[in-house]
């Protein structure tokens, strides 16, 4: 059996715009992806909303600083055929860090995280990386969400084509999400259950490449 982690944020763990709430298990993208690969691939949905890809949020209630985090999740989840890492969105904040750039860099961490970590004796060498970039933060009447993400909107549709670059450069397969998916105007950050679900089912084509099935 393959395993394929998802490491992610608040659209991993599928935050609802509409309710405040979780959208159910199979509207969640890994949930569609597992779905869609079948019973012989095991989907591990690693999602907290907040999570950054590398910086702290000193206003969180709890670690949301993915570059930190990421060792302890693949000791304990091992052995990992494929990681799937969408993180970004919340480095928008201008609290957190506010540039595309800077999302670019803490990607960048993650990825040598996973090729550099010291896996346990199950094994043998490091999984695939697939990188997701985050669909492009729209505008919204969310006065609150709208304050947090000041400047994301031009700064996160940017993250596509660098995360793509960095890609290529660091052997690594990449999605953009925002080629199936929107974020919804209710926040500007997150997607709605059919947009979430379209997330999963347009990243098993290239997940089932990378898994050799």
């Amino acid at each position: 059996m393959k395993t394929v982690l998802c490491y992610g944020d608040s659209l991993t763990w599928g935050y609802d715009a509409e309710t405040g709430g979780r959208h159910a298990l199979n509207d969640r993208w890994p949930s569609a992806l597992q779905a869609s690969l079948g019973k012989d691939v095991h989907v591990i949905a690693e999602g907290l909303n907040g999570r950054t890809t590398a910086y702290d949020d000193y206003l969180a209630d709890c670690d949301r600083n993915g570059a930190r985090v990421l060792p302890t999740i693949l000791q304990s989840h091992a052995p990992i055929d494929l990681v799937i890492i969408l993180l970004g969105a919340n480095d928008m904040k201008p609290t957190v860090h506010g540039t595309a750039v800077g999302a670019l860099k803490g990607i960048q961490r993650l990825v040598k995280l996973v090729w550099h970590h010291d896996w346990p004796n199950v094994q043998a060498e490091a999984p695939e990386i697939l990188i997701v970039a985050p669909p492009a933060i729209c505008e919204t009447a969310n006065a609150d969400f709208a304050g947090m993400f000041s400047g994301a909107i031009e700064q996160s549709s940017m993250l596509a084509s660098l995360y793509a670059d960095l890609a290529d450069e660091m052997g690594c397969g990449f999605f953009d999400a925002g080629s199936v998916a929107k974020t919804t105007p209710l926040d500007g950050v997150h997607m709605d259950a059919e947009n979430t679900r379209a997330v999963g089912r347009g990243l098993e084509p290239l997940a089932r490449m990378m898994l050799g099935l």
